[in-house]
């Protein structure tokens, strides 16, 4: 195994300990993160301020070199970074900051994989529906050889079964990256609702959420850049390929759940249906918008098999996993609550997906113009 996990988590640990325990000097050292030019991968930097900011007024903007992250316009390579949201630093601690950054082009504009500016929009314009989403980010944990992490290294484990909320060390890989992912998430606010083993060994979910409007991307994409830092630590890639294994094993996805205040409440099983009814008249256009590559990557997992429905076909049904929309047995019993959109895949980007469910559910017009 050591092969395969990076030299780099072999340095002397306690060594580190000794100068990470130093004190600061009163000053705060802030990491900047943000979304690269290929729509999934995370970057960051530090700096230090000379106190701890209360809020983002006291995060200055800052730049960047945009032509090594596929990301400038020829010649004009400085971005901006614009702080959107504030965490706790569960690396460096506190008074430390991690802080999530809109990436815009030298003329202000977002950048192309900036969907947050879009999403951010269309939010404030369904805001008395009170929108949220739990987004359930499933992962694969691989070696640095790109091999699953403690899969025999000339072959395979045996077939999926005993790996779903396994325990145990010859059914459960990797246990440790996921503890120690879930206490970041908690100290640096992320609102983390749990986590299990998934049905492909060595692959893992948690989930984040419930979160209102654009919160919810905000919110997963620090949650992966955690849980990248964390594995990275461990020696360990946590890859969210939404097909990493071919085969006859399960594939990563990103199941959305939905709710506005008039599903939560009485009666709310109508507005579910409706919701998807809309979403049905639009699937083609959903699945584009759920993999960073247009249906790609997608279209190696939604097959039909292995808990999916198919990428050509849309479905809903109560308690299905093969169905592209599962409304969940205890909603269909208590006629209100939420509904699960099984199609983004892992990769996927939350803003694009919780931004083209609200505009499908609350913003379309046609049905509007179709009544009168």
């Amino acid at each position: 195994i050591m092969a395969s996990v990076s030299l780099s988590s072999h340095l002397n640990k306690s060594v580190r300990q000794q100068y990470m325990s130093l004190p600061q000097g009163g000053k705060c050292q802030v990491t900047y993160i943000w979304i690269d030019g290929t729509g999934e991968g995370l970057r960051n930097k530090t700096r230090t301020l000379d106190s701890e900011p209360n809020s983002l007024n006291d995060v200055p903007e800052w730049n960047f070199d945009g032509s090594s992250t596929y990301q400038s316009e020829g010649s004009n390579s400085d971005m901006y970074l614009s702080p959107v949201r504030m965490f706790r630093d569960p690396f460096s601690l506190d008074p430390n900051k991690l802080v999530l950054c809109e990436v815009l082009k030298y003329n202000r504009l977002p950048a192309e994989t900036n969907h947050r500016a879009s999403c951010s929009k269309v939010m404030e314009q369904v805001k008395e529906h009170c929108i949220w989403f739990g987004m359930e980010q499933e992962y694969t944990l691989l070696g640095i050889d790109g091999h699953p992490y403690s899969w025999p290294a000339n072959g395979f484990p045996q077939p999926q079964g005993p790996f779903y909320c396994a325990v145990g060390a010859d059914h459960a890989y990797g246990r440790d990256i996921v503890e120690c992912h879930y206490k970041a998430c908690l100290y640096a606010g992320i609102t983390i609702y749990g986590t299990n083993a998934e049905v492909m060994p060595s692959q893992w979910e948690y989930q984040v959420g419930p979160c209102e409007g654009i919160e919810m991307g905000d919110q997963l994409w620090v949650s992966r850049f955690l849980l990248h830092r964390v594995s990275e630590d461990f020696g360990v890639v946590a890859s969210l390929d939404p097909k990493p294994m071919k085969g006859n094993w399960n594939g990563a996805g990103c199941h959305t759940n939905v709710s506005t205040k008039q599903m939560r409440d009485e009666g709310g099983l109508q507005y579910i249906e409706q919701a998807i009814e809309k979403l049905g008249k639009k699937h083609a256009e959903h699945i584009r918008m759920y993999d960073p590559h247009g249906g790609k990557d997608n279209m190696r997992r939604l097959t039909g098999l292995h808990e999916t429905s198919s990428i050509d076909d849309f479905s809903a049904g109560v308690a299905n996993r093969g169905a592209s929309i599962r409304i969940p047995r205890q909603v269909g019993q208590e006629q209100k609550g939420y509904f699960e959109d099984r199609r983004p895949a892992a990769n996927c980007d939350p803003y694009a997906v919780t931004e083209a469910i609200t505009v499908t559910c609350l913003l379309d017009s046609e049905d509007a113009d179709e009544s009168k």
